[in-house]
């Protein structure tokens, strides 16, 4: 376990330090916040997302060793950032009480995402080490002069909304070193181990589920099922944070969900869990499959770390990090996905997930499992390859060796990968697709039109027009013909034989102009 202990601020940098709750605020505070988005143009300035290093962290310490109500910023502050720049961002919370234990760190840290977005101006987004945070420029205007204003708030908040949290001090970081120092050393450490506690639980060994609707906010129908083969799309809760948020705020965004009558073993479908999606979701939905991609899927929220894109082209299944700038080969963007993926619905054909989900024994296993994946960025694919069979590891692409769905199909062609062949389910035997249709290729045959010479003929008793005949020996297009009928032989006249006659094959003929003249006219 990871030692919880205070960070070490470095002598030489620049520190401000504010200690005690804040008499006013410069902006308003309520819940009709939630939801607020602020545009490029309307920014001041933008702090971790896309192009910043960032986390956010909760650790429980001893009461001894937490100042209550304090607050220490390392870093440039608001009023000595840049109008419409990205700063690094680090926010860290100390915490204690006697009811305070490890397990609830990581519950405590998703409510920062909740009470930060009462604050107005202010856009809150994600979680973990993908936080993106916007403060909007009219928030500038009206007062707000430094993140210190910001961390007080949100302690007040937590005390205020969560009142087993007896003392509470926060450390924000802008300082670009310093952020990377604590997110490699003490943050990621911390996430792996909490992800890795699921690992020997599943979702038969226990009775009930929980939820998590801390989203809605941003996607209004979308209810978050957390079970031990399913973390939170997010990321950021396991089935032991859902369990010990419950126990504490029963009433609060994690509560616990019966699982039933076990519907669908493979696809995860259980009567609980729908009957409580119908209910928390208006009734947008009444089916959840927690482990399919095609059939009811789970909802996706809009913080989900990773998104599943399907491409009927190859049959298979991609995914792509919120951190790939590229285009996945279906020509989209992380970002172009999300949009149309996230709000909290269920789309056919994409699903946003967690990376923790990639460690389950259950991934998407009513699809096929690993054996549908046919393409991950590299980066992503090297953080979870242990978890990967290895008899597909190698099968699936990289940007390295695909960035379009037609050096997909090659690459997946040279390393026989189940698609082509299909994929037969590992979990009982059953094959799920048929895989790629057989290509018969046609070559192309060039024959010329050579003129065949016919024996004369004896000149005809009536005048008749000469007929010129085309036998194709295949269907090709055939020309508009001009709005005119070629005259045709009456049926007591006997039309003469053709002169020459012409074997065509491949070819297509093109008629610019036909002209019509009377027997021995010029």
């Amino acid at each position: 376990m990871v030692e919880r202990k205070k960070i070490e601020i470095p002598a030489d940098a620049k520190v401000k330090v504010s200690v005690g709750p804040e008499e006013k605020f410069p902006f308003d505070i309520s819940p009709m916040y939630e939801g607020e988005r602020i545009r490029k143009e309307d920014m001041f300035v933008e702090l971790g997302g896309p192009k910043q290093v960032k986390f956010e962290l909760v650790l429980a310490l001893p009461m001894d060793q937490v100042e209550d109500m304090k607050v220490t910023l390392v870093g440039p502050d608001l009023d000595e950032m840049k109008e419409g720049e990205s700063y690094p961002y680090g926010m860290l919370y100390y915490i204690a009480g006697s009811k305070v234990e490890t397990d609830l760190e990581p519950v405590i840290e998703r409510r920062n995402h909740d009470f930060q977005n009462y604050i107005e101006g202010y856009m809150h987004l994600n979680q973990r080490y993908d936080i993106w945070v916007r403060i909007s420029k009219n928030a500038v205007k009206k007062g707000l002069k430094s993140l210190i204003q910001i961390a007080k708030a949100t302690m007040m908040l937590y005390k205020n909304e969560l009142p087993f949290i007896e003392k509470i001090e926060a450390v924000y970081i802008t300082d670009k070193n310093l952020v990377e120092k604590i997110l490699k050393e003490i943050a990621m450490p911390i996430y792996d181990e909490r992800d890795r506690r699921v690992e020997t639980l599943h979702d038969e060994d226990v009775q009930e589920f929980y939820s998590c609707t801390l989203c809605q906010s941003f996607a209004p129908t979308n209810v978050c099922i957390v079970s031990p083969d399913r973390p939170s799309l997010c990321g950021a809760i396991t089935w032991f944070d859902g369990r010990a948020a419950a126990k504490v705020d029963p009433e609060g965004p994690n509560k616990a969900v019966p699982k039933g009558e076990l519907l669908d073993p493979i696809g995860g479908e259980y009567s609980g869990v729908n009957e409580f999606a119908k209910r928390e979701s208006g009734g947008e939905y009444d089916r959840i499959k927690l482990h399919s991609f095609f059939e009811f899927p789970h909802t996706s929220c809009g913080c989900f770390e990773v998104i599943g894109f399907y491409m009927p082209e190859v049959d298979g299944i991609g995914w792509v990090h919120r951190g790939y700038p590229h285009p996945a080969p279906n020509g989209l963007t992380f970002s172009t996905m999300a949009g149309q993926t996230g709000g909290g619905k269920q789309v056919k054909g994409f699903l946003g997930v967690g990376i923790a989900y990639f460690r389950s024994k259950k991934f998407i296993q009513a699809d096929g499992g690993w054996y549908r994946v046919v393409w991950m960025p590299k980066e992503l694919k090297e953080r979870v390859a242990k978890y990967i069979p290895e008899d597909i590891r190698d099968k699936i692409a990289t940007e390295e060796n695909a960035k379009t769905i037609e050096e997909l199909k090659e690459f997946l062609k040279k390393v026989d990968h189940p698609v082509v062949k299909g994929v037969v389910r590992k979990v009982d035997g059953k094959k799920i697709t048929e895989g790629w249709p057989e290509v018969v290729e046609v070559k192309e045959e060039k024959v010329e039109a050579k003129p065949e010479v016919a024996a004369p003929a004896q000149a005809p008793t009536a005048a008749v027009q000469p007929a010129v005949q085309a036998v194709p020996t295949a269907p090709m297009p055939i020309p508009a013909m001009p709005a005119f009928q070629l005259p045709m032989p009456m049926p007591s006249q006997q039309a003469a034989p053709a002169g020459i006659k012409l074997i065509i094959k491949d070819a297509k003929i093109t008629i610019g102009k036909i002209v019509l003249k009377k027997k021995g006219e010029k």
